[in-house]
């Protein structure tokens, strides 16, 4: 079989943190695993190089066209055409109204139709945003109806996609888990901390759902100037508004640090020196940055909604997302347990064996052979 991938998205630089990690992680141990199949990689300019081909039967194509865009519906489909492929896999929802090629498609969540407004998570008017809701909506609903299979990457995103779309079968979803990406310890010297004391560590992105206000309203309620929160993730528009909120917040001076658009040396040195890592998102189909931190050997607390319990079992300790006392409170009792702490600690490296990007695309490639019947 002919298998073509939408790759655009390769890797955190290109694609972002998550989605990004996804292809080209799937891309790299399909071609570890494939000798059978034939592939063709879809790629943009800023990732086209970067994308290295190990196995003779992979082939890349340029299909240098961004995502969310009207080249995607209308050109896209072409290049997609001239390759010959006998099915495509898109990893993410924005699959191309006029590809007539069979599909299956990745739905890693529905974070849009879970909080489907926000007036702090798009510049868009009210009525341009509407627009854009719809379309959203129309995508995901092509994308579902159409594609021969699903992949969810947990279960909570396959509950998700059946409440909103009841009428796609759940015969035709399948549950695959992501895997995790494990970074080892440099020979030489690494990075210095960014503080000189015990820190509290984010990892990710800023949007609205992540809940990163209220883990600053945790810490004012924590108010210790020798408990520092770190916050790493991209210099983009939503942090420029969380550093503009930690500002207006009574909080001791110097306890909040920023990060900005680390590389994967940076991150894995900040796993590695944090005291604990937190993670208060409201909704996640799955939830890679916890999963990174245990794998580095520090404990976690997290979120007890969405994706996190099924996820992260009892690996870690649980907060409300929506009350800052609780996670305030949460925060402060495993920083002052070290029982805790290396109980974390160790259910933490067994939590991580359940998660591997091998197995991930294994099976990947038992959807692509159910599609194909």
């Amino acid at each position: 079989m002919r298998i073509g991938i939408d790759a655009r998205m390769y890797g955190p630089k290109v694609g972002g943190g998550g989605l990004g990690r996804y292809v080209e992680q799937l891309v790299t141990e399909l071609q570890a695993q494939d000798q059978e199949n034939r592939y063709v990689l879809f790629l943009k300019k800023e990732n086209f190089d970067a994308c290295r081909i190990r196995n003779p039967h992979f082939e890349k194509r340029l299909a240098d066209i961004h995502w969310y865009t009207a080249a995607e519906q209308l050109r896209l489909p072409a290049i997609l055409h001239r390759a010959g492929v006998d099915l495509m896999h898109f990893p993410h929802w924005n699959v191309p109204l006029l590809s007539g090629i069979p599909f299956v498609v990745t739905i890693h969540d529905l974070i849009l139709l879970e909080e489907p407004r926000s007036a702090r998570a798009t510049t868009l008017d009210p009525l341009r945003y509407r627009i854009k809701y719809e379309a959203y909506r129309l995508a995901v609903r092509h994308a579902l109806q159409k594609s021969r299979r699903i992949i969810a990457v947990s279960q909570t995103t396959k509950d998700a996609i059946q409440r909103f779309f009841p009428d796609v079968l759940e015969g035709k979803i399948d549950v695959v888990y992501e895997g995790l990406t494990t970074w080892q310890k440099p020979e030489g010297a690494e990075p210095a901390p960014p503080v000189s004391g015990p820190f509290v560590l984010y990892v990710g992105n800023a949007y609205p759902h992540k809940n990163l206000e209220a883990l600053l309203e945790a810490f004012v309620r924590i108010a210790r100037s020798d408990i520092h929160l770190v916050l790493a993730g991209p210099d983009d528009m939503f942090y420029a508004r969380l550093r503009a909120r930690a500002a207006s917040l009574p909080l001791p001076a110097g306890v909040i640090h920023f990060v900005p658009s680390p590389d994967d040396a940076a991150v894995a040195a900040l796993y590695r020196q944090a005291s604990l890592y937190v993670f208060p998102s409201r909704i996640e189909g799955f939830g890679l940055p916890p999963l990174e931190a245990m794998a580095q050997g520090v404990p976690v607390a997290a979120s007890n909604r969405s994706a996190m319990p099924e996820i992260l079992g009892d690996a870690v300790a649980y907060f409300n997302p929506t009350d800052s006392v609780d996670m305030a409170t949460v925060i402060q009792r495993v920083l002052s347990d070290a029982g805790e702490r290396e109980v974390l600690r160790i259910r933490g490296f067994e939590r991580v064996k359940k998660y591997a990007w091998g197995t991930m695309a294994r099976e990947i490639r038992d959807v692509y052979r159910r599609s194909a019947l």
